[in-house]
């Protein structure tokens, strides 16, 4: 159950959850300020309704935050038209003065910190701390490009011949389609926009269906922070009309550029929408990165970087180690000590409660995928050292596999969830050829002793 109203400029979201492990059963408020629980799509400067709404759920509890406009494609048509028309005038800004609003956008995410964070913790279900420590990083690259603006030098070239000069202006390329993931609902879109902006671009954000709440924030301080109409704009929409908009978004001869991080089937899907007009496009995609521990490694500093590297944002992170790889000697007191360290530090709950440290997956889906792998591995001999459940809603327990085998789907697949796989290696040749055994990786890390 839950219930939302105002006071005093602040918007309140109550729920009291029934039926949850006894760990979640709480009285949960989301008190941020009514001026950043935006639920309309921002085009032009304006907050634009489309004909629909789509629900926003809590994924801690499946209740529902918020209705927020279900863009199409005419409202994602509407963004481009309007960020073309922005473009012309925001790349006559000087450098300084381009600098000086993205300094004040920057300024304003630092004072709003709080209830930044509060919103991502509520529609991703991170931890506070965690949240907290996103919005640092968040507002970190808007102070980045709001100084490297003024940098944007050109060069002058030596000529070949004597009669000639070679010099180079660097310019911005124009519309920007910008399409972001959910599990850094906030820093994934300041890392781009900002850069974007900084050089003289102007952006359409298209952000996860899962997570709108983030970026519409971050709308409401780009008006207040003086940005011009048209330079920024968010078309939020469901899952159902993702595909429409995001072709739109991809296609369209009046957009320039893409940047997009997801998936690598999405980012398939959004490369061939691109090749019709040759758009240029930045990838950031899958990963499978492996996490190789050897005999001569610190066993103590092997398992607290196991620790950071697999459960921050419950194993929702693009460059989490999905496979690890122990060797045979030190495998045994890896395991033993990796098992201890989980049981002491890690404490499932809602991202609100301040002593959480591993919140719920997105959604069920992303739950589903998880169990699926676990189940899995154990039909094919491995075992459970640890955890192994789904809890109740998008929760899963924190699982470790030993007896793990690399043509098990935890292996094959990216897993985006607190899940570890232990495979015993015994040489590093060995290691070596089962870590590169993967056609993507974003990460990986080696541990051993100096």
């Amino acid at each position: 159950m839950g219930s939302l109203y105002l006071s005093r400029g602040r918007c309140i979201l109550r729920q009291v959850f029934f039926g949850l492990p006894s760990m979640l059963q709480r009285h949960y408020s989301l008190d941020v300020s009514a001026q950043l629980l935006r639920t309309q799509a921002f085009i032009e400067g304006r907050w634009v309704s489309a004909a629909s709404t789509f629900p926003v759920l809590d994924p801690a509890t499946g209740e529902e935050i918020a209705k927020v406009s279900d863009c199409g494609t005419k409202e994602a048509q509407d963004a481009v038209n309007a960020a073309y028309k922005a473009f012309h005038l925001w790349k006559n800004h000087t450098a300084k003065e381009r600098s000086i609003l993205l300094r004040k956008w920057f300024d304003l995410i630092n004072q709003h910190k709080e209830d930044l964070a509060k919103l991502i913790t509520a529609e991703c279900g991170k931890p506070m701390k965690e949240s907290i420590g996103e919005m640092t990083y968040s507002a970190s690259f808007l102070e980045w490009f709001s100084e490297e603006a003024r940098r944007v030098y050109g060069d002058i070239v030596a000529p070949p011949a004597k009669d000639r000069k070679i010099l180079l202006l660097k310019q911005p390329v124009g519309v920007a389609s910008i399409i972001t993931p959910w599990n850094f609902p906030s820093a994934m879109i300041t890392r781009k926009v900002g850069a974007a902006l900084a050089a003289g671009c102007t952006v359409v954000v298209k952000p996860a269906e899962d997570t709108p709440l983030s970026a519409l924030a971050l709308a409401e301080l780009s008006v207040q922070a003086g940005i011009p109409p048209g330079v920024f704009n968010v078309v939020p929409c469901s899952r159902e009309k993702t595909p429409a908009v995001g072709e739109l978004l991809c296609t369209d001869p009046l957009v320039a550029k893409i940047s997009f991080t997801g998936s690598t089937a999405t980012g398939k899907i959004l490369l061939r929408h691109a090749a019709g007009t040759v758009k240029r496009v930045s990838m950031e995609l899958g990963g499978h990165a492996p996490f190789i521990v050897f005999d001569s490694a610190d066993v103590d500093k092997a398992v607290a970087g196991a620790m950071v590297s697999k459960f921050r944002n419950s194993g929702q992170t693009c460059v989490c180690s999905n496979r690890f790889l122990v060797q045979s000697g030190i495998h045994d007191a890896f395991m033993e000590k990796l098992a201890k360290a989980m049981d002491a530090e890690l404490k499932l709950g809602h991202g609100s409660e301040p002593t959480t440290t591993q919140g719920p997956l997105i959604n069920t889906r992303a739950a589903e995928k998880l169990e699926n792998q676990i189940a899995d591995a154990v039909a094919q001999g491995a075992v459970i050292v640890r955890g192994g459940k789904r809890l109740e809603g998008s929760f899963m327990q924190p699982t470790l596999l030993s007896s793990v085998k690399t043509d098990m789907l935890c292996m094959q697949e990216e897993s985006f969830g607190p899940l570890i796989p232990v495979v015993k290696f015994n040489t590093e040749q060995e290691a070596l050829a089962i870590a590169n055994a993967s056609p993507v990786g974003l990460a990986g890390l080696s541990i051993c002793a100096n």
